[in-house]
């Protein structure tokens, strides 16, 4: 009786800290849309409107990611998942590289994937491959990149984010081989990374889960939490993002990443980092900008950077990745995009 006593002040306190923690980034995006909609009625209702409008936008793919990542768990296919992607890390790596470039997934669609993946305990370097290259380009994306900037920037921009994802998951590749990213996930996320129950303890799948009560429950209990999780990061992502659309000018852009030399490609480079307005919106500024004399090298780093770091992406990697791994992919993102940029600007001149 004494013990029960003594210990409820710690389950009370367990449970405050996982309600925070559950709805602390709810408060902030609720914050956040206050204050803006205090000083700015028009603008406060403007972001809501963008929020709701991406993630419309993003639904089919949210919801058709975040199906398969239940099924896979409810049936314990995760396993086999898995397993697909071991073996043969030189070929893996290409495949989720390329995969990943030609794939229509946005940087926000493919969350729900990159999440089930690395929860199923598919190695970080494919994971990585596939997370690079994807933010930069895809059909869509190609087809609008060679109307604006013509079919030789689209295809340096397609080549540049496959060739981003092959380095990056070999770098990752070999820094995991000599002990480094042995659990890359964050503390709540999956089961452990590389280390996933389902890779440590296959067991054969039962493809019509349907008709266990305890598999139907795992699969609801799956898509909930995964919904949850996503929805949350994604809208505080989608209000953040139409506030630096509507509050960084593009002038103020367009003055930083001017001028031609190796000088503005890294400039690009940094600048395509807090200053990337979206896919669609930073083609027709680039391009501005080329005519105006711009560097082509800078415009594709600027691209590239401003792609992979964008904020939905970041995102992503922040909140399921730890800390390490995080600074990993801004490091190969800012890297690989210099030297995109640098090797563009070569062919050019040449």
């Amino acid at each position: 009786m004494t013990d029960a006593i003594q210990s409820a002040p710690g389950r009370r306190t367990a449970f405050a800290r996982r309600l925070w923690s559950d709805y602390r980034v709810w408060l902030a995006t609720a914050a956040i849309l206050t204050l803006v909609t205090v000083f700015d009625p028009a603008q406060g209702m403007a972001s809501l409107h963008f929020a709701a409008q991406a993630l419309l936008e993003t639904a089919p793919y949210l919801l058709l990611s975040i199906g398969l990542a239940a099924y896979a768990s409810a049936t314990g296919a995760d396993g086999l998942i898995a397993r697909a992607f071991t073996g043969a890390p030189i070929v893996m790596i290409l495949v989720a590289a390329a995969f990943g470039g030609l794939s229509p997934f946005c940087s926000c669609g493919v969350i729900p994937l990159i999440a089930a993946l690395l929860v199923m305990g598919v190695p970080l370097s494919a994971v990585m491959a596939f997370w690079l290259a994807s933010p930069v380009i895809d059909p869509s994306m190609f087809a609008l990149t060679a109307g604006v900037l013509g079919l030789e920037f689209a295809v340096a921009k397609t080549i540049a984010a496959i060739g981003l994802g092959v380095a990056g998951g070999y770098i990752t590749l070999a820094l995991t081989r000599s002990g480094a990213f042995a659990d890359p996930l964050r503390e709540g996320v999956g089961n452990g990374g590389c280390g996933a129950s389902s890779v440590r303890d296959p067991k054969p799948p039962v493809w019509k889960f349907w008709h266990d009560a305890d598999r139907r429950a795992k699969f609801g209990r799956e898509a909930i939490s995964t919904s949850l999780f996503l929805a949350k990061w994604l809208t505080l992502a989608f209000v953040l993002e139409s506030l630096m659309v509507a509050f960084v000018p593009a002038d103020l852009v367009a003055q930083a990443v001017g001028g031609e030399g190796i000088g503005s490609i890294l400039t690009a480079t940094l600048v395509g980092v807090p200053a990337y307005l979206n896919g669609y919106a930073a083609l027709p500024l680039v391009s501005g900008l080329v005519e105006q004399g711009m560097a082509p090298g800078a415009g594709l780093a600027f691209l590239v950077a401003g792609g992979v770091t964008s904020l939905p992406a970041a995102i992503a990697v922040w909140v399921l990745a730890k800390r390490s791994v995080f600074f990993l992919y801004v490091s190969l993102a800012l890297s690989g995009s210099l030297v995109s940029g640098l090797l563009f600007q070569a062919w050019i001149g040449a």
